[in-house]
């Protein structure tokens, strides 16, 4: 009734451990099902194909998610690191490495895999060709005439792997408070350092992830709006400097991703520029609700009160003008204090806030209605040591129907866990999947 363990080449225990958590996410297992389906056939073919990296990571998560019943109790995973150097990674077994960078190799390679592809068909699939109906000259613009057009390849050849996320950086003027282009980037994993307001004390990842969020100011910026605005108060032909103002920074999630990783940094510095490891616990609950980091367009106020009339799901409170912040305290039910949703609740008797498996107590959040952006917990990655020599570790749920069951995996030993040991653990990596709350069933299309 468990799951394979993976055997240690060496210290890959950062492998396996990535390995055990990915499986865990059904979500990315069929982006690679579908991702992998056109070299289904090439496969069939004499001719020897090379081995793809999404194919090679596909059949080891199949394995280990017991879609396919393995010969062993135990998998080698060796077969990852030759199809990796094979694409240029030289990542050697034999020395201590990192789970979170071996994850960006994943997710960059798997990106330049895709990009490989063809986005047209090849002009010598003559057949694909032949297929396609002729346009007519009315039909084409500029009145030449077309024999054929080149169609774009499959659908899931566009599709962005599931932990493709997008931030949005938003640039405010102090003095004239105009707000520059919003600018967008991408991520694969969220890498939340613990503020050092709160070294030594009870946090949250909502600590965390406020702290990623909150603006910053931007000295010596040149502003067109007050440059334009002084302009305008000057004779015409006479030249006029830049404006230099103060503006306000923030990050914010423009585009949430269906598997969302989180990365907890856990490296800092001494005074005398050595490197440490930090080890207080950050409280994180089974789910995890990112409305209010969510970034959302600034509209008027009327509009916005509309909206909120007329479908209160639609929003949360917290988010102000495309900002996001804590509940105010107005928005907080009377004799009530704000908490932190995911971490731990108000009551000081009860730091951590435990959930019954497969349940989303919205009655326990009175500030939070039909979250639009629920997540579950599906692994964590635990490192144990210092800076120079540990050991990764995977809490992770048991696939299919066993899903309420947590699992702890070190290597090849794997056995049962309780969620309340998987909270209690100092995480390291956080893998969630996107579900929908009680009050907010999924619909067909959008699954």
């Amino acid at each position: 009734g468990l799951v394979p363990g993976l055997l240690n080449l060496g210290n890959t225990c950062f492998m396996n451990s990535l390995l055990q958590g990915l499986s865990s996410c059904p979500s990315f297992i069929r982006w690679l099902e579908e991702f992998t389906a056109q070299y289904r056939t090439e496969q069939e073919q004499p001719q020897e194909q090379p081995q793809h990296l999404s194919v090679t990571l596909l059949q080891l998560l199949r394995a280990l998610s017991c879609q396919e019943v393995p010969e062993d109790d135990v998998l080698d995973a060796s077969c990852l690191l030759e199809v990796l150097r094979m694409n240029r990674w030289q990542i050697s077994s034999f020395e201590e490495q990192d789970a979170h960078e071996l994850f960006h190799v994943l997710t960059s390679s798997l990106e330049d895999e895709r990009d490989r592809q063809p986005r047209v068909t090849h002009l010598f699939d003559v057949h694909s060709l032949e297929v396609i109906p002729l346009l007519s000259l009315s039909e084409t613009p500029g009145n030449f005439c077309v024999a054929g057009c080149l169609p774009p390849v499959s659908n899931h050849w566009k599709s962005q792997h599931p932990f493709h996320g997008r931030l949005t950086s938003n640039m405010v003027c102090k003095h004239c408070e105009h707000q520059s282009p919003v600018r967008f980037d991408t991520f694969d994993s969220l890498s939340l350092s613990i503020p050092a307001a709160v070294w030594g004390r009870p946090m949250t990842l909502d600590h965390c992830l406020h702290h990623f969020i909150s603006s910053e100011s931007v000295k010596d910026v040149v502003c067109d709006n007050c440059t334009k605005i002084q302009a305008q108060g000057i004779l015409n032909g006479q030249n006029i400097e830049n404006q230099r103002t103060t503006f306000v920074k923030q990050l914010k999630l423009g585009k949430l991703p269906q598997c969302l990783c989180i990365h907890l940094q856990r490296l800092s510095w001494s005074n005398q520029g050595t490197p440490l490891k930090r080890h207080e616990h950050v409280q994180f609950n089974e789910f995890l609700v990112m409305d209010i980091y969510k970034y959302r367009v600034p509209g008027p106020k009327s509009c916005k009160e509309q909206l909120s009339q007329k479908n209160p799901e639609e929003t949360t409170p917290g988010i102000k003008d495309g900002r996001a912040g804590k509940p105010s305290d107005a928005e907080q039910p009377a004799g009530t204090k704000p908490l932190f949703m995911n971490g731990a609740s108000s009551s000081s008797s009860s730091p951590s806030f435990l959930m019954s498996p497969g349940t989303f107590p919205l009655a326990a959040f009175p500030e939070c209605r039909a979250p639009l952006y629920l997540y579950r917990l599906m692994a964590v990655v635990v490192h144990h040591g210092d800076m120079h020599s540990g050991h990764f570790v995977t809490f992770r749920r048991a696939p299919g129907a066993r899903g309420s069951q947590w699992l702890w995996i070190s290597d090849e030993s794997v056995r049962r866990a309780s969620l309340h040991e998987v909270l209690a653990a100092s995480a390291y990596l956080l893998f969630y999947e996107r579900v929908h709350g009680r009050a907010q069933p999924q619909s067909p299309a959008q699954s």
